[in-house]
């Protein structure tokens, strides 16, 4: 009998020996001392007997056993040899009565390496068996910013709390986000229930998940695991049978591939031709029921300027397709489960479209698209990467331009104040184009920057301080509350007391969702989600006219004119705001000379031009209320050097314990 197997299990290896070879590949067992060599490793730490998976179970400690194995650990030598025979009982030991022996292993970066039981892991690994128990020990890298040693130092944190070595993840913060979405609290250690349950979904979800072929996606069970929790909450996981996982692993299917090519984003810049039949012409022709459309605000838009310029768009809708398209809303979502109550009741009232307009809502939106793939479901953020719904922005930085060339052009002393609030991606841009439309027409300008959602800043403080520095002509937010008296808005001039408007850049929403609306309708959105495999981001601007510039009668005509003058060409795409060799503060040349910077580069930027006097805040600086949105999408500014570069000298070093361990199997 063992014999037989032991062929067959020859078989594997020498099929895994010859298809590493034709691959170019290490044909043997990875080598640990190999490994380590020119790592610095700062101690080893004994984990005692824990039951270790069979599949992270890799390589050997030394050269001594390596040329025994193929890189599968199946043997590679003759039958009729020591080794043989050895494997031979070991297997039908295995069939009587099972392996219980311990094996000797060291534990590098959640991978294991045997010291001690080559071949009875090799004889596990024939029979297909999960876990072997090891007495395993350690070995630690010193901290570094490489990215598998943070990881690995977020996973020995994971460890301590749950002893569980099955899970490793691609990326950081994933550890924490799991503790986060599986623990009521995700600093307190596992009991033992926890560890059972947890153990179960997950055994059931890679079970469901390999069957489905998800073993040949470049992913970690664990990354997609986490997907999954995440979108159908840990409580009903751990309830779902195999059956059931697999047909909810189907709907997600999109959202893994996405994962696995690095959550790519497709960046649509116009709107989809659609001839010339104007968009009332169209909705009258093609649509015999009113289409329902819902907005979902997670605030009261008659408090906040960004959801008061959504409601206007509503309003637009119902104004000008009062027979086409009938709109609902629901506001102040206090929470992620009432957005997600909210839009199952919306759903159920017959809406097909639904607009969530803060990037806040964007986890309540996908947890919604994933269960109802018949609505469309659309939320207004930049740099988004999910398949089951598509995002949408507004390219204001064009407008931006426009506004920096007239102020640069009126200020007399070269200084120019921006209030900015949230540093999240598409805000960069906004501000780096102002200052450079500035310097177009005034070479000397500067700009100076400050956020008003940093703790200890309000706007009150930073205009005041704008103008104890005889700074006059200031950029400000976009809108401001209806029924607001304030009229520090756009781009204005103080002049002592008296506040003169000149321009006011502003998102056209109406048209904006007039064109989204269009595209559902017709089927385009359907035919852009067919690109497999990316993110759909619909990033529109002066050519869609979903965003504008309007100059009051205190800009002098022949700025004006200018301005009217660049404005069409960067509506024609003759002109570009990010053209020519472009330098931030540090003095990095950024872009070069007649060249044009990408989408992809101006929603990524992390940089200030080299005329900004400022910086882009961390997330620790901000006040609390911010915080949320600046995690989820915020940007770091790429000039600043890292907090903490320097600490690892200063590491406390783990307990080490060295042992002499040898290779006796």
């Amino acid at each position: 009998m063992s014999y037989v197997e032991y062929e067959k299990a020859q078989k594997l290896g020498l099929k895994a020996f010859k298809n590493a070879v034709s691959k170019g590949e290490n044909e043997y067992l990875p080598v640990l001392d190999e490994i380590l060599e020119g790592v610095d490793i700062v101690g080893e730490m004994p984990l005692g007997i824990v039951q270790i998976p069979l599949d992270r179970i890799v390589g050997t400690s030394n050269v001594g056993r390596t040329y025994a194995f193929a890189n599968n650990f199946m043997p590679l030598l003759d039958y009729k040899t020591e080794f043989g025979a050895k494997w031979s009982a070991l297997c039908d030991s295995q069939i009587e009565e099972g392996i219980r022996d311990p094996i000797k292993v060291y534990e590098y970066m959640n991978k294991f390496y045997v010291v001690e039981g080559n071949k009875r892991v090799s004889v596990m690994k024939y029979f297909d068996a999960v876990t072997i128990p090891a007495q395993v020990t350690r070995k630690i890298p010193k901290k570094t910013d490489d990215l598998q040693v943070k990881i690995y130092y977020e996973f020995m944190d994971f460890y301590k709390l749950t002893e569980i070595n099955y899970i490793w993840f691609s990326q950081e913060g994933c550890f924490r986000r799991l503790l986060e979405l599986t623990s009521p609290d995700p600093d307190a250690e596992w009991t033992d229930e926890q560890k059972l349950d947890f153990g179960s979904a997950n055994h059931r979800f890679c079970v469901s998940f390999k069957a489905l072929g998800g073993d040949k996606l470049p992913l970690t069970n664990s990354d997609t695991l986490l997907i999954f929790i995440d979108i159908y909450g840990y409580e009903a996981v751990k309830k779902m049978t195999e059956a059931e996982m697999k047909e909810k692993i189907k709907l997600l299917w999109d959202e893994f591939l996405i994962e696995s090519k690095g959550r790519e984003v497709e960046l649509h810049m116009e709107p989809t031709k659609l001839g010339r039949k104007k968009l009332m012409d169209y909705f009258r022709s093609s649509t015999p029921k009113k289409v329902m459309v819902a907005f979902v605000f997670n605030k009261d838009p008659q408090e906040s300027e960004w959801l008061y310029g959504h409601e206007l768009g509503r309003l637009y809708l119902e104004e000008y397709y009062p027979d086409t398209i009938k709109t609902l809303k629901v506001h102040n979502i206090a929470s992620e489960e009432e957005a997600i109550s909210a839009m199952e009741d919306l759903i159920a009232m017959g809406v097909s479209i639904i607009f969530t307009t803060t990037p806040q809502l964007i986890s309540a939106s996908v947890k919604v698209a994933v269960n109802h793939p018949e609505t469309t479901i659309m939320n207004c953020s930049l740099n988004t990467s999910h398949k089951v719904i598509s995002t949408y922005y507004a390219r204001l930085y064009e407008v931006k331009f426009l506004a920096g060339m007239i102020a640069g052009a009126l200020s007399k002393n070269g200084k120019i104040g921006y209030v900015a609030d949230y540093p999240i991606v598409g805000m960069t841009a906004n501000i780096n184009a102002f200052a450079l439309g500035a310097r177009m027409v005034n070479p000397y300008v500067k700009v100076y920057l400050e956020w008003t959602t940093v703790k200890g800043n309000t706007r009150e403080n930073v205009l005041r301080e704008f103008e104890e520095n005889g700074i006059e002509y200031i950029s400000d937010q976009v809108m401001i509350k209806p029924n607001s008296h304030n009229r520090r808005y756009g781009l204005y001039h103080i002049q002592g007391e008296e506040t003169i408007n000149l321009a006011f850049p502003l998102y056209q929403w109406g048209e904006f969702y007039a064109k989204l609306i269009q595209s559902v309708v017709d089927g385009t959105i359907k035919q852009d989600d067919a690109v497999k495999e990316k993110a759909i981001n619909y990033w529109w601007g002066l050519s869609a006219g979903v965003v504008d510039i309007i100059c009051s009668n205190k800009v002098p005509e022949g700025t004006k004119q200018l301005v009217g003058i660049i404005g069409k060409l960067i509506r024609e795409n003759s002109f570009h705001p990010f053209y020519g060799v472009l330098r931030a503060q540090d003095h990095t040349i950024k872009n070069e000379d007649e060249e044009i910077m990408t989408p992809e580069e101006i929603m990524l930027m992390n940089w200030l031009v080299d005329n900004v006097e400022g910086e882009i805040p961390d997330v620790e600086d901000m006040k609390d209320e911010a915080k949320s949105i600046v995690e989820q999408k915020g940007v770091k500014d790429d000039t600043k050097p890292e907090a903490g570069q320097n600490d690892a000298k200063n590491e406390t070093k783990p307990d080490v314990e060295q042992k002499e361990v040898k290779d006796e199997d």
